[in-house]
């Protein structure tokens, strides 16, 4: 019967059955890309201890929304009906435990920071709590208060009132006018139904859209007047890693509306920054400059840096903000390598939001590139260990500024910082130090200032992300938690990192439907048609990527892309 057919049918027909061919999908393992800063970092950071961090995140959403709390400094929340930019009850928390420039008694309670109470919704959020409808209060639908229509800046921003603080630090600062509209579209992307947000979103990626042509290819500016569309420099040095963040919202814009001038935007954004000749990282855009060109290079078939955008977050080499990295080092006995801040100042001096931060882009970037799976594998398990030093009982009481007022913090409120020696003179010499810069940041400032709430309700992209196995050190690491605007779903992804020298077995949970397990790092099927939990094998120094397909899925390849049922497992999979 074959000979009836046309040739060029034929010939179509073999060209299409040779592109997505079912298949058992095996390979060559992905030689892993070493990262030399992350090499400094011991592989068995010591002492080694896991804070329970999902827990922690539950902890904290719990006393931090809480209005009943009661004695000094309570509750840490309160609400706010000035009414700034949209008719409506917001709520406020504070900066720090005993802010005195906040409060519902402060300036009628309009003084809050969206850093922390988006922060903390995002934080709940990733443990599946549902802050659209607690306790009778919908904080999801009170963040709109934050986007400055009122002003005609029309982008979400650091206050409410935004005009009134502007030469204040707050609208003359770069990053965080953009790190704000970041976690704004965060937590949109949990939230798609909420009432307004949508429009919100969109005007967000017309005003960046905007932004991004009038900057074109020169981001050295300081801040963005997003009213008058003029970009300016100030005291401040230039942010130009801002281009990340405009690079994470132009592109998660892309993905909701299918506009493709922000896809545009997004990329030149982004090559804008991989095109500076110095590393400018300032606060905490370069690990989503990583993510996101390992993502567009997956998607969109770019070719990005993604190592440059991982060295200039790590090395500490940045200029304008010198020093801005991530710590490598052992402080007085104790491994801290792994934490984000300043490499410079006194020594080094980690903050604890920059570093629960720092997951939420890095996860997900193996996805699109598993080639850095043992580099990641191996600084989250020296983050996650040292991050638990900011906590005030996680730490000796002499290595702690405020070891008396502890328990006003119930282990969920951590320091501020880290620090390799005190800023305070009167703990000269004493290594490593928990404390906070509150106490510096206006008259009449309480010591408790050093505890912070804004950094502290991050913590849920730590408990989202981080799990511990069986093997102590060997953590369970989600890859898919973090990634947003996704317009394809993406089956279970998790790394394991064996920083053992020998192998280790590992006993993991899959959960109660029947799957198949595919390793990306070493590109062959691990287990098939199995359920609950599963032990496997991982030899020293080095990591698995495994993805939780739906058992007897049909695997085929096409450009360059491994999927199961149509569902890309493996973006790299043609690419050696």
């Amino acid at each position: 019967m074959l000979k009836n057919i046309p040739f060029f049918l034929l010939f179509l027909l073999g060209f299409l059955s040779c592109k997505t061919t079912s298949f058992i999908p095996t390979g060559k393992a992905v030689e892993q890309i070493s990262v030399h800063r992350i090499e400094q970092m011991p592989n068995l950071p010591e002492p080694y201890h896991l804070k329970d961090w999902k827990q922690t995140a539950l902890d904290f959403d719990e006393y931090a929304f809480d209005f009943n709390q009661k004695g000094k400094h309570l509750p840490l929340i309160w609400l706010d009906s000035t009414g700034h930019n949209f008719k409506q009850t917001t709520f406020g928390i504070y900066t720090a435990i005993g802010d005195v420039r906040e409060g519902p008694t402060v300036n009628r309670g309009q003084n809050h920071e969206a850093l922390g109470a988006q922060g903390a919704i995002l934080g709940a959020t990733f443990m599946g709590i549902d802050k659209s409808k607690q306790d009778g209060r919908n904080y999801v639908g009170m963040l709109r208060n934050y986007f400055n229509k009122d002003s005609g800046w029309n982008i979400v921003q650091n206050f409410t009132n935004e005009s009134a603080h502007i030469g204040g630090g707050y609208g003359n600062d770069y990053w965080y006018d953009v790190f704000n509209n970041v976690l704004f579209y965060a937590v949109a992307n949990y939230y798609p139904k909420e009432p307004g947000f949508e429009e919100i979103q969109r005007i967000i990626a017309e005003q960046f859209y905007k932004s991004d042509s009038i900057l074109g290819n020169n981001y050295s500016y300081s801040f963005f007047d997003f009213k008058n569309m003029k970009p300016g420099k100030s005291h401040i040095p230039a942010q130009e890693d801002v281009a990340a963040g405009y690079s994470f919202i132009l592109y998660a814009a892309y993905q909701k509306f299918g506009d493709e001038k922000y896809l545009r935007a997004a990329k030149n954004a982004l090559t804008v920054l991989v095109g500076q000749k110095e590393n400018r990282n300032y606060e905490m855009f370069m690990p989503f400059g990583a993510y996101m060109a390992a993502r567009m290079n997956a998607e969109t078939g770019a070719n990005y840096e993604v190592q440059k955008f991982l060295n200039w977050t790590l090395d500490g080499d940045a200029v304008g903000r010198e020093g801005w990295g991530v710590i490598v080092g052992n402080w007085g006995g104790y491994d801290v390598s792994g934490i984000t801040g300043s490499t410079t100042h006194n020594g080094g001096y980690g903050f604890c939001m920059n570093t629960f931060d720092l997951a939420l882009p890095l996860a997900p970037m193996l996805r699109y590139d598993q080639r850095y799976a043992r580099s990641v594998g191996k600084l989250l398990l020296n983050a996650a260990n040292a991050a638990r030093l900011f906590y005030p009982n996680e730490i000796p009481d002499s290595l702690q500024a405020l070891p008396k007022q502890k328990a006003i913090t119930k282990n969920v409120i951590a320091y501020e910082g880290l620090i390799k020696e005190s800023i305070y003179p009167e703990f000269k010499g004493i290594t490593p130090f928990a404390q906070g810069d509150g106490p510096l940041w206006a008259p009449g400032m309480p010591q408790e200032t050093m505890f912070s709430v804004y950094g502290s309700g991050h913590v849920g992209i730590f408990g989202a992300i981080i799990e511990p196995t069986n093997v102590e050190r060997i953590l369970r690491i989600d890859c898919v938690a973090t990634d947003m605007y996704l317009k394809q779903k993406a089956y279970p992804t998790y790394l394991f990192y064996n920083p053992f020298p020998g192998s280790k077995n590992v006993t993991t949970d899959v959960g109660n439907k029947v799957v198949d397990i595919y390793d990306t790092v070493n590109r062959t099927m691990l287990m098939t048609n199995v359920k609950g939990k599963v032990d496997f094998d991982i030899t020293g120094d080095s990591a698995r990527l495994l993805v939780y397909v739906p058992a007897g899925s049909k695997f085929s390849k096409s450009n360059g892309r491994l999927q199961a049922d149509g569902v890309v497992v493996d973006f790299k999979y043609g690419i050696d």
